[in-house]
């Protein structure tokens, strides 16, 4: 059982990322690029400005999703280095539900929260081409820092996915 889901207005937020197309089952190999990501900000003393999370710019389930780590400053560093990029996330209105559990459970978590959404007659912002869903902005928020929480089936992750206008 999951939380109410909330609908929650959001401002731009900037953030640097790092972008990948993987696999659900090799979903690693964007995952572990967030201490990377992390470990560059604090080198430069650029402030974080919230939870790491991963934006979902496609999911192909069956495929290659693109998916970006990412970690949301409070200014963007003046100008992208390497693999690591900077933008915005979108303002407007999210979906958002909070899942407390192992990371395993989220996709039950995406669906709960689209089924709830879908009954309230609420849009995504969202199309889908050729079986891939291509989104505004999706996002996971991993909220609980493992180093102080090593126990998975205690952490805390926000899902938000934005509606349409």
């Amino acid at each position: 059982m999951f939380p109410e889901p909330v609908v929650v207005e959001r401002a731009e937020q900037p953030y640097v990322f790092m972008r990948r197309s993987v696999r659900m089952d090799g979903f690693a190999r964007i995952a572990d690029r967030l201490p990377e990501l992390v470990g560059w900000l604090a080198a430069r003393g650029i402030e974080v400005a919230d939870a790491p999370f991963f934006r979902f710019n496609t999911v192909d389930m069956a495929g290659e999703s693109e998916v970006e780590a990412g970690v949301p400053v409070a200014s963007p560093p003046p100008e992208p280095e390497g693999d690591i990029g900077v933008a915005l996330l979108p303002a407007g209105r999210y979906a958002t539900l909070t899942h407390v559990g192992h990371p395993d459970q989220l996709l039950a978590a995406a669906a709960a929260l689209r089924k709830w959404a879908d009954e309230r007659g609420l849009e995504w912002d969202m199309r889908e081409v050729d079986g891939v869903e291509r989104w505004g902005c999706r996002i996971e928020s991993y909220r609980t820092d493992p180093r102080v929480e090593p126990d998975p089936s205690r952490w805390e992750t926000e899902l938000a996915f934005r509606l349409a206008d």
